[in-house]
């Protein structure tokens, strides 16, 4: 298993994430007429982009799971020291 892979997998997995949480809550906004189409080819491109990493050797799928599964809690982490900051 090379290192290297497993990082830059860990990398894309946690872009995935962010990309996914962004473009959701964008469409969340909208209309319903344009928000139900939208989320339904959010869905399609990200199972896409999961079944091609799947797809890939079993180190990128390792890399993109640890970056797409510890991506939420320290984006969460993030943002609450944000809000602390500001608010001191």
């Amino acid at each position: 298993m090379n290192t290297l892979t497993v990082l830059a997998s860990a990398a894309i997995g946690s872009t995935v994430y962010l990309t996914t949480l962004s473009t959701v809550k964008w469409l969340n906004q909208l209309n319903p007429r344009v928000k139900v189409p939208g989320l339904v080819v959010t869905g399609m491109v990200l199972c896409a982009a999961i079944g091609m990493i799947a797809f890939a050797s079993q180190s990128v799928v390792l890399g993109f799971i640890v970056g797409a599964g510890l991506t939420p809690p320290a984006h969460r982490w993030i943002l609450q020291r944000r809000k602390h900051v500001a608010s001191s």
